[in-house]
């Protein structure tokens, strides 16, 4: 048909030049709206051939058969098969089991004997920090989600101050022109000052077209890259140069038969202004450097870093439940079976990113930014802690993971530990405040390593159901072997392990036949005072006896005269 049009003469063959170009420019500048189709048929590749396959074949025979009992059966059987592709691939989640199941294969799997300790535990959990965020900015304002990453070396939750998506026009028109970068390790987290980073950034998250952040990094993508990556998470951090970046970490397909998705690198955008080149440079050749997870550790700020999409993280921790083979996690099996627990009242959950220090348990591990996941039973009422999860936070190829089943530890999960706040504030109004995001926290305390859950109480806002944040949070400490609460200050972090200790050191005597007592180790001023303060002791002493001798001898002279 195109061929005859084509032949019929000058004009018509200008039309399809004219098309031809108009089409081809489509395709090359509008890649960022038509991209996720590719990925649909990327990420569905082999159930999509085969159904094509499966479909040719039977219209063929169809129409190629004059019986109409045959023609009845050839579609009875297209529906069949196209009914059980639906009930058992996707009603019964088994297309979703083959994923996980190659994701498993592909895992760099290494069990640990010897838990890391945790270290600059963050007091405020993510929601909080997102609200307080939100009530530092004006209408025209919006704040994206926090990360939390390291920065000059300390940990800190950091989001963009962008335009409103409320309002169409600042989308349009104005740049995310703030950072917001405020420490995790404070109960006072402050969002003026010194903790508002001056930095324009000509793209961004809440941006509109070729402005958004999604839209400029997927032009970046060369051809073979728009069927195998997808842009994820967007984090804010510095460079090596001491300039704010933003870090959008990509997400790659592999595979052919169940596509499953893992770490694909990261695409840097620096911060700059909006003008007709930037313009020119987004709508041609996106905006951002790529870097593979292969080139990550030649850049200092992105080792030890927070990178990984908690889309790849989770699916990662989740397919530990093949430890035992394919079929273990089968409804007739279940040995090592586990899930993710997800609480219901609370509004992030796992994974909690976590900074650990492997230093003393010999894995070669780095100390920094994990995943953390605590997988437990698949049962609703069965809350053990089954596998404690260390996925590195910076895309390094390895899972790390504790046995605690096997070891026969008998902790509680994540899922059992609400209740037992609860149980342990009865005073508390429950219905308006939460305990949210239970973290690990692992110390040496009384001789050996023990197991904690940290856990925030938050307050809900009725009008919304979002958690509001207050400066001084209450905090709980569970332990997790012995279901104990012990209540913190948050303000005194360094007298956490002591509190614990001042409450529990009975008990675990009781049970574990030891006498190891919590010592305050004292520092040099401290030290120093009880020296001074026993000189001065002794300086007293020796005063009062040489008045003693002086008033003996007024004694003596007087009966000596008598």
């Amino acid at each position: 048909m195109l061929k005859n049009y084509w032949n019929k003469g000058a004009k018509q063959k200008r039309i399809v030049v004219i098309l031809a170009i108009i089409l081809l420019g489509l395709l090359f500048f509008l890649r960022d709206d038509y991209q996720p189709a590719l990925l649909f048929f990327r990420k569905f590749v082999f159930i999509i051939l085969l159904s094509f396959i499966v479909l040719f074949l039977g219209l063929r025979k169809f129409r190629k058969s004059a019986k109409t009992g045959s023609r009845i059966g050839i579609l009875f059987m297209l529906a069949i098969f196209f009914g059980a592709i639906y009930y058992v691939g996707f009603h019964f989640k088994m297309y979703s089991y083959m994923q996980t199941y190659n994701v498993f294969n592909d895992l760099n799997r290494i069990e640990i004997v010897e838990l890391p300790l945790t270290q600059n535990e963050r007091i405020q959990p993510l929601r909080n920090i997102f609200s307080m965020a939100n009530e530092s900015v004006g209408e025209t304002k919006d704040v994206s989600l926090p990360h939390l990453v390291r920065v000059d070396g300390n940990n800190q939750w950091t989001m963009a101050i962008q335009p409103t998506e409320k309002y169409y026009w600042q989308g349009l028109k104005d740049n995310t022109e703030e950072v917001f970068s405020v420490s995790s390790t404070t109960p006072f987290p402050r969002f003026s000052s010194e903790n508002r980073i001056p930095v324009t950034f000509s793209i961004g998250e809440s941006l509109k077209f070729s402005r958004n952040t999604y839209n400029a990094v997927v032009q970046r993508l060369n051809p073979w890259m728009l069927f195998n990556y997808e842009p994820s998470d967007t984090y804010y951090m510095k460079n090596d140069k001491g300039a704010w970046v933003q870090v959008v970490s990509l997400i790659k397909w592999k595979g052919f038969f169940f596509p499953y998705p893992t770490f694909g690198g990261v695409m840097v955008v620096d911060n700059g202004e909006h003008n007709f080149y930037d313009y020119l440079e987004r709508i041609s050749i996106g905006k951002g450097k790529y870097i593979s997870p292969d080139e990550m550790k030649n850049y200092q700020y992105l080792t030890r870093q927070n990178t990984v999409s908690e889309k790849v993280s989770r699916l990662q921790a989740e397919s530990l439940k093949f430890l035992a083979g394919f079929s273990d996690p089968l409804p007739w099996n279940m040995k090592t079976a586990v899930k993710i627990p997800d609480l219901a009242d609370d509004q992030n959950q796992q994974p909690f990113v976590t900074d650990f220090d492997f230093s003393g348990t010999k894995t070669g591990a780095y100390s920094g930014l994990y995943h953390w996941f605590g997988l437990e039973p698949v049962g609703d009422e069965r809350t053990s802690l089954t596998f404690s999860v260390f996925i590195p936070a910076d895309g390094t190829n390895a899972l790390y993971f504790y046995d605690h089943a096997s070891k026969k530890e008998g902790y509680a999960g994540v899922s059992a530990m609400p209740l037992k706040v609860i149980e342990s504030r009865k005073e508390y109004d429950w219905s308006v405040n939460k305990p949210v995001e239970f973290r690990p926290y692992i110390k040496d305390i009384a001789g050996r390593k023990r197991l904690f859950f940290l856990s925030t109480i938050s307050a809900i806002k009725q009008e919304n159901s979002q958690f509001d944040g207050s400066a001084t949070p209450d905090l709980a400490l569970i332990d997790s072997e012995y279901r104990d609460v012990v209540w913190i200050d948050a303000k005194r972090p360094s007298t956490w392990n002591e509190e614990v200790y001042m409450q529990l050191n009975e008990a675990w005597r009781t049970s574990e036949n030891q006498n190891i007592y919590f010592e305050k180790e004292k520092t040099i001023l401290e030290q120093n005072r009880q020296i001074l303060d026993s000189i001065q002791l002794l300086s007293k002493q020796q005063k009062k006896i040489q008045e003693i001798e002086r008033l003996q001898k007024q004694i003596d002279s007087i009966k000596m005269n008598h």
